[in-house]
Formats: structure tokens, C-alpha cells, sequence
């Protein structure tokens, strides 16, 4: 029981740490005078993807002589993407059904159309490279190391993009006060909030996992099953909870953003990571898993290039993609 407790007490702190996160890039995106697609894509979206980023490079570093800890981080860097493209828009479609008699475009999510169009598309296109990257052969090395300087190229010509973008103004009027600085929402206290914030959820999620694999133990739930579900489920809460508090407060373009934003950085800069850490030699369950995450994000690209928004429907298709994975897993048809 003392390790459930823990476990619902892990859910409260990432739940109030993603609050006062939202919270407090919503005004540092105001402070900066950058537009919601910059905040919801680069600020939020780097900021919760720390606790997924944390766990492959500590694997890859720390994991020991043998090959266990480059599987396990190359297992985690490909399951980022597979997870944010798939389940994560999953939840937040659910959140639209849930939240959609007090919006004003019910079940239809209407994000910033050029702000979402460009984070799919170079999520395509880049998570596309860094598979084929995988699959160069290992007497190749310099063409896969200098795929992924282009890589880290092209993050930050995405980042200078998306910083360059005019602030939406009608975007203020419903802000909440900023909950460290309620009457002048100073600069330094924003970003100590923000730095707590990312501290707690950090913290929380760690929790989670530690608490989970307890509960894990004691049930006797296999520990693969823990690997593969719960810790990446875990470790992608905070950008769930960001988006779930913004779609019911109508911020569409933070709550896909923070979504879209964190694939982009999970399928450029944490790929090219892997590449220079490891021989970045992919098995046939991480191609696996990268399609799936390329067809959901065309799925939702196609949509938005054909009516301007995405619905609640095709956000929760992704949940099918995440179902096929797990069956496929589990019934041995890839091996991971």
C-alpha cells in the first residue's frame, strides 16, 4: 500500500509541476515577446522532453562495458518519438472530447497552421534520416557522423525559425497571474519558477518510475512489460499534462506545440546524440516502431494541409498506432 501511495503522490507532483510550468513559459514567452509557436515548440516542448532525454544518455554513459546499455539507450531515444506521435496525441484528443462543451471549436483543434505544418513536416523528414542512418553500414562511420551534424543543423535553424515568429498579441488577455509574481511577474522570479517547475517534474517522474517498479515487484508484473509500458508512459507525463491543461483552457497551438515541439527536438538533436554515441545500428523492432511514428504524424500532417486543423478523432488514432506496437510485441512479431 506505502508503495501506491507513493506512486499517487508521484501523479500529484508532476500534475502541480506541469502547472506551474505552463504557467510560467506561457510569461516568459510574454516577457520575451515571442509568439505561442516559439513557446509551446521550443520552450515547453525542450523543457518536459528532460526527463525522457536524461534516461538514454545516462543509459549509453553508465550502462556498463556490454551492449545492454546502448540497447536500452538507442530503445529509449527511438521510443520518445513512437510515444509523443502516438499516445501523447492520443490523450490530448481525449482531453478535446472531455473539455469540448466549454470550447468554443468543440472537438476541432484550431493550433497555429504554420507552426504545426512545420513541426510535422521536419519531424518527418528528419526522424526519416536518422533511421536511414541506422541502416548505413558500421565501415561507413564518417557518412553517419555527418548525418548527424546536419542534424543538429537543422535543430537550430528550427529554433532561430520559430524565435523569429511575431508574438500572437490577443493570445495575453486570458493569461493567468504568474504564480511566483502575481502583481509584476518579474523576469528572475519567472524563471525560477520555471527552474522549480522542471526540478518537481524531474523529481516526480523519477519517483514514478522508482515507485512503479516497486508496485512491479510486489504484483509480479513482468519486468519487460515495465521497460516497454509504464517507464516511457512515465517519463512522457509532464508534455501530457501541459497539453491536457492547455487544450481545456483553449490554447490549442501550446498544447499541440508542446506535443509537436518535443518531437521535433526528440527526432534531431537526441538521434544525433545516439549516432556520435554509439554505432547506431537499428534492429528491425525500432524500424518497426519509427514507422508507426512516421504514419501517425502523416495521418495528422494530411489533415492539417487539408482543413487547416486537426480533429479530436484523428489525434486519437494515434492510440491505434501505439496498440499495434504493444501487440506486436508482445506476440513476438518484432523483436525489440
Amino acid at each position: 500500500m506505502k508503495s501506491i501511495a507513493i506512486l499517487v503522490a508521484s501523479l500529484g507532483i508532476i500534475l502541480l509541476a506541469a502547472e506551474l510550468f505552463v504557467n510560467g513559459v506561457e510569461w516568459l514567452g510574454k516577457k520575451l515577446n515571442l509568439s505561442e509557436g516559439a513557446v509551446g515548440s521550443v520552450l515547453a516542448a525542450v523543457g518536459t522532453a528532460l526527463p525522457e532525454t536524461i534516461i538514454p544518455i545516462i543509459a549509453i554513459l553508465f550502462g556498463g562495458q556490454g551492449s545492454e546499455g546502448r540497447d536500452i539507450g538507442i530503445g529509449a531515444i527511438l521510443g520518445a518519438p513512437l510515444m509523443l506521435s502516438t499516445l501523447a496525441m492520443f490523450v490530448t484528443g481525449l482531453a478535446v472530447i472531455i473539455f469540448r462543451r466549454r470550447r468554443m471549436h468543440g472537438m476541432k483543434v484550431v493550433a497555429d497552421y504554420s507552426t504545426m505544418s512545420r513541426d510535422l513536416l521536419f519531424f518527418m523528414i528528419i526522424f526519416a534520416v536518422a533511421i536511414l542512418a541506422g541502416m548505413i553500414p558500421p565501415g561507413l562511420r564518417t557518412l553517419q557522423l555527418a548525418v548527424a551534424v546536419i542534424m543538429v543543423i537543422s535543430y537550430v535553424v528550427y529554433v532561430r525559425t520559430m524565435f523569429r515568429e511575431e508574438r500572437d498579441i490577443e493570445s495575453d488577455s486570458e493569461m493567468p497571474p504568474c504564480y511566483f509574481d502575481r502583481r509584476q511577474a518579474a523576469l528572475h522570479r519567472i524563471a525560477v519558477q520555471i527552474i522549480v517547475a522542471l526540478a518537481l517534474i524531474i523529481f516526480g517522474a523519477n519517483l514514478f518510475v522508482e515507485s512503479v517498479k516497486v508496485v512491479a515487484v510486489t504484483y509480479g508484473v513482468p519486468a519487460f512489460v515495465l521497460a516497454l509500458i509504464v517507464t516511457p508512459i512515465a517519463t512522457e507525463l509532464p508534455e501530457k499534462f501541459n497539453s491536457v491543461i492547455w487544450i481545456s483552457r483553449e490554447k490549442d497551438t501550446l498544447a499541440l506545440g508542446n506535443i509537436t515541439g518535443a518531437m521535433v527536438f526528440q527526432s534531431s538533436l537526441i538521434p544525433a546524440l545516439g549516432i556520435f554515441l554509439t554505432d547506431w545500428q537499428l534492429t528491425a523492432g525500432a524500424l518497426f516502431s519509427a514507422v508507426l511514428a512516421l504514419l501517425s504524424a502523416l495521418i495528422m500532417f494530411t489533415q492539417l494541409r487539408i482543413h487547416k486543423h486537426i480533429s479530436a478523432p484523428i489525434l486519437m488514432a494515434g492510440g491505434l498506432f501505439y496498440a499495434v506496437f504493444l501487440v506486436a510485441v508482445f506476440k513476438g512479431i518484432v523483436n525489440c
